[in-house]
């Protein structure tokens, strides 16, 4: 077969000189929704989100990012297959398409260049490594509380996302709740007086292992991936009640929660109220008389109890300064010493919903700025849960260094700030 000859270079350029004007004058159709109207927000001005581990409390959170206009999900991930496809699902029902991944390994998920944040809600023995590794693959990051296990993780936290520039959230949403806003308020602005005493709702003060239970026969890996879902917590084997349990290595093998579950909200708003949020109490004392105590260096004393409150709900925090007080909960109430103090609080907000907080950690996404429970906050909060926690477990009383973040003159106190992770897991 004869070739055709070749066209003459000059030809050549007359034509692709004559098709790109014809080409510049050919009208463009632009779509309403590329430009963000109707409703529709545009693709630029969209985040792209990935979803690892969507049991209860992910599944929730997950639903509150679904409702922000500007976000669209676009990957899942989760050891379990069921809770991949009712992910998937749900997402691609607000995307109105089917392209959502799943994915079983968060290293694939993580790998993906074009995600902008993602939310980590896995068991916590996952949230700090699962973290600090989204934050070195470029990612913005919302994760559940609590954010780490022990002192040292806190502080590599805060420094891994200093170091990257990448945005934290700690789920510790009551921060962007109003009614716990205005009780803190009322404490940083003097309204109570000069602030003596905040008071924290713990949850637990008791310590405890994570548990070793008989062993079962695994799933396949496709439905349930169990080496993964241990993760850097050490290895035991396969127990669907290790698996369904909310607890599983929640603060390390330690202390198995203890201060750290319900401190990781109400210490948290405590912190805030008294100005500490880039500090923690330089003196602990283990429970006497029902309650354990940590003080300041400014001299306010933390109180941890169960009991003695006014009943207005879970997660209840009371701030004392000496002219006032003022107490509240999540049933959206609040009581102080006058009612003088509570004139311009606002509408009541029932409940701990997500709303708030999600959207505050999306605008900074966009920002790049500070969200209210950014890593600075989470590393304090939890330094302040952590070290109340060794206290307990000790049984006596401990002096901290704030600075260094060391326990003064106490090597056996100083041995529990770490602990080892499972291979091949690293910070």
């Amino acid at each position: 077969m004869s070739k055709k000859p070749a066209l003459p270079r000059r030809q050549f350029l007359k034509r692709g000189v004559a098709a790109a004007a014809s080409a510049a004058l050919a009208p463009v159709v632009v779509t309403s929704s590329a430009l963000g109207r109707d409703g529709v927000v545009a693709p630029s001005e969209q985040i792209r989100l990935g979803a690892m581990g969507i049991g209860g409390r992910g599944s929730y959170v997950l639903g509150c990012m679904l409702q922000e206009p500007d976000v669209r999900c676009v990957a899942v991930c989760d050891v379990r297959k069921p809770r991949r496809e009712g992910a998937k699902k749900r997402a691609d029902a607000r995307n109105r398409d089917d392209k959502c991944v799943m994915y079983r390994d968060f290293r694939k998920l993580f790998d993906r260049a074009d995600l902008d944040a993602l939310l980590i809600a896995t068991g916590p023995n996952w949230h700090v490594t699962a973290s600090t590794l989204a934050a070195k693959a470029g990612k913005d990051v919302y994760c559940e509380k609590p954010c780490t296990k022990n002192i040292v993780q806190s502080l590599e936290l805060a420094a891994t996302y200093s170091r990257t520039g990448r945005v934290f959230q700690g789920g510790m949403q009551r921060r962007n709740l109003p009614h716990f806003v205005y009780a803190i308020e009322l404490a940083r602005t003097g309204k109570l007086g000069k602030l003596q005493a905040v008071h924290a709702h713990p949850g637990g003060m008791g310590t405890s292992t994570s548990g070793w239970l008989p062993a079962e026969a695994q799933p396949p890996r496709e439905d349930v991936e169990w080496d993964l879902y241990l993760g850097p917590a050490a290895w035991r084997p396969y127990n669907r009640k290790l698996l369904n349990g909310f607890n599983f290595e929640k603060g390390g093998g330690l202390v198995g929660g203890g201060v750290l579950e319900w401190g990781s909200h109400c210490v948290d708003l405590c912190q805030w109220a008294n100005d500490a949020d880039r500090t923690a109490p330089v003196e602990y004392s283990p429970p006497a008389n029902g309650a354990a105590t940590a003080r300041y260096a400014n001299g306010v004393k933390l109180v941890l109890r169960n009991g003695g409150w006014l009943g207005l709900g879970s997660c209840p925090v009371r701030f004392e300064g000496d002219t006032g007080w003022v107490e509240t909960g999540d049933n959206g109430e609040m009581v102080a010493s006058s009612p003088a103090l509570l004139a311009g609080r606002g509408a009541k907000v029932r409940g701990y919903p997500a709303n708030n907080h999600v959207r505050d950690f999306f605008n900074c996404v966009k920002t790049r700025g500070l969200p209210r429970a950014n890593h600075f906050v989470a590393c304090q909060t939890h330094i302040a849960c952590h070290a109340s926690n060794i206290s307990i477990f000790l049984r006596r009383k401990l002096a901290y260094d704030a600075e260094k973040n060391v326990f003064i003159n106490d090597s056996e106190a100083n041995r529990l700030r770490s602990e080892a992770l499972r291979e091949p897991w690293r910070l």
